[in-house]
Formats: C-alpha cells, sequence, structure tokens
C-alpha cells in the first residue's frame, strides 16, 4: 500500500508535502472545558441525590456511611405517597389547576398583547409600566390583602379560586412577551385578511395566530410551569387536604421535629417529570418562540 500526500509548490519550484493542520489545545480551552464539567455536575448532582434517596428505603435514607447507590433498590417511597398521602388526588389538583389557568391567562394575554401592539391609546406606556412592576413585587406580600379579598369572595379553598389567582397573576408577563411577537409580524398580514372580508378577530385568529404559534406554546409552558411551581398561593388559599396541590402536598412533609426524606424526593421526582418531558417535547417550540419576537424586522 502507497501513501499519498498533497504537494505545493513554491515560489523556487521546489515542492513540498502539506501536512494536516492540527488542533491547538489552548489553555483557555482547557480551562472553559474544566468548568463546564464542574458546572455539569454541580447542576445534576442535586436531581441525582433525589431520585437517589426516592428508591432508598425508609431505614437507609439517613444510614452512614452515605450510599452513593442503593444496594437495594426499593420503591416502598412511591408506594407509601399514593397508599397513605393520597398523592394522586394532589397531583390531579396541580393538573388541573395549572392547565386551565395556563391556558386562560394564555388566550386573555394574546387578546391583551394584540391590542397594545396595534393600537395607540392614552396611557399605553404606563399599562406596560404597570405590567413590569407587578413582576417586581414579590408575592407574599400581597397574601393578606387577598386572602381577605377571597374570603370576602368565598373563594377560599376553592380550586376555581385559585385558578383565577393565577390567571391574574400569569397575564402580565404573558402580554408583556406576547406583545415583542405580534410587533415582529407585519401588518400586511392582518390588513389583506380584512381586504379579503375578514373581522378583525377573524385575522387575529387565522392568520396571525398560526404564524405566532411558537410564542403562544412557549408563552403557555411558562405559565403552566410557573402554576405548577407556585407554593405561597396554594398553601394560604388551599386549606383541606382534597383540594391541595402538589407544592402544598411537599410542604406537608416537613413537621416540627422530623422531615420524610424519602417521601419528599419521591414526591419531588413525580413533580419534576411532568414538566420535564413538557419542556423536552415542546423545546423546539420554546426555542423558537423565545427567538421570534427578539428582532423586529
Amino acid at each position: 500500500m502507497t501513501a499519498t500526500m498533497t504537494l505545493t509548490t513554491g515560489r523556487t519550484g521546489s515542492s513540498r508535502p502539506v501536512r494536516p493542520a492540527r488542533s491547538r489545545v489552548s489553555a483557555g480551552g482547557v480551562t472553559k472545558a474544566i468548568g463546564l464539567a464542574l458546572w455539569l455536575v454541580i447542576t445534576l448532582f442535586p436531581l441525582y441525590w433525589i431520585v437517589l434517596t426516592s428508591f432508598k428505603s425508609p431505614q437507609t435514607v439517613n444510614r452512614f456511611p452515605i450510599d452513593y447507590w442503593p444496594s437495594q433498590p426499593s420503591v416502598q417511597n412511591y408506594a407509601k405517597l399514593f397508599e397513605d398521602a393520597n398523592f394522586g388526588v394532589f397531583l390531579a389538583n396541580s393538573a388541573t389547576v395549572s392547565l386551565l389557568a395556563g391556558a386562560t391567562s394564555t388566550l386573555i394575554a394574546l387578546l391583551s398583547s394584540y391590542v397594545i401592539s396595534r393600537f395607540e391609546f392614552r396611557g399605553k406606556g404606563a399599562v406596560l409600566i404597570a405590567f413590569l412592576l407587578t413582576q417586581m413585587i414579590p408575592a407574599f406580600i400581597a397574601l393578606g390583602p387577598l386572602y381577605t379579598m377571597m374570603t370576602d369572595l368565598g373563594l377560599v379553598d376553592n380550586r376555581f379560586g385559585l385558578i383565577l389567582v393565577y390567571v391574574a397573576v400569569c397575564i402580565p408577563f404573558s402580554t408583556v412577551m406576547l406583545r415583542g411577537f405580534f410587533e415582529n409580524v407585519p401588518d400586511a398580514l392582518e390588513e389583506s385578511a380584512m381586504i379579503d372580508g375578514c373581522s378583525r378577530l377573524g385575522a387575529l385568529f387565522r392568520i396571525l395566530v398560526p404564524v405566532m404559534t411558537p410564542g403562544i406554546i412557549a408563552a403557555f409552558i411558562f405559565n403552566f410551569v410557573n402554576c405548577w411551581n407556585e407554593l405561597f398561593l396554594s398553601v394560604v388559599l388551599m386549606q383541606s387536604e382534597e383540594n391541595r396541590t402538589v407544592p402544598a402536598a411537599l410542604n406537608g412533609f416537613i413537621s416540627t421535629f422530623n422531615v420524610d426524606w424519602g417521601s419528599m424526593s419521591a414526591a419531588a421526582v413525580l413533580t419534576i417529570l411532568p414538566t420535564m418531558v413538557l419542556f423536552a417535547v415542546a423545546s423546539r417550540w420554546i426555542v423558537a418562540g423565545l427567538t421570534a419576537g427578539s428582532v423586529k424586522e
């Protein structure tokens, strides 16, 4: 077998072989790789530890020396959740509340962001500033007045009341988010549809909504995750066992003198899984939605 190599001719007419360029390993590249590896370990280790603890038996959760891999994996913690803690009801409550609140707030935000992006009216800037300011106020500051108002309306310990509160909380962020997407869509699309006989709402839902599908999906997912993970409002407004959501149920595993780490870890795994699956399935729409409104052409 004969080896071939490429020859080049210089100014003197002599030929010399061209050697393939070698990739250079710089100190900065090595430092960056080590830093990313450490960041990955620090990020994934808590998730690994939660999953590991959930498969330990109650007798081995607090055992020392620590087991970094269970010698006898057990699903006892998961069975305990559904047999003793009634965790299936909590999952159903969270799914119902999060889906309805996420869909309703996304629909309302779609209409409000369309009005803000397409019409000029007095106080438009103040409305946008108010929406942004609401994102800077911690939720627990409004718990007292909110609880009083919900008590007067008879909506305490009521899933419908919790959905209303979540919708009100999610609308400002979703409106600001979707407004950027509307401003990236040319006015000529809806104007041509209205010339052809569409009403304004018809042009919105028939022409603009299909174009903005990635942004709408991204807004819905953010609303769903915010409602799914919310704790303070759920703990304050939901008092009975049959109306509690998952975050409130997780809080219930902490008592004055003890923490049920095994059951809490199993519940945390079941709580994380739906959001992980949702982000994995809709990742391309999320990325497209987040970048669609970033540049105005």
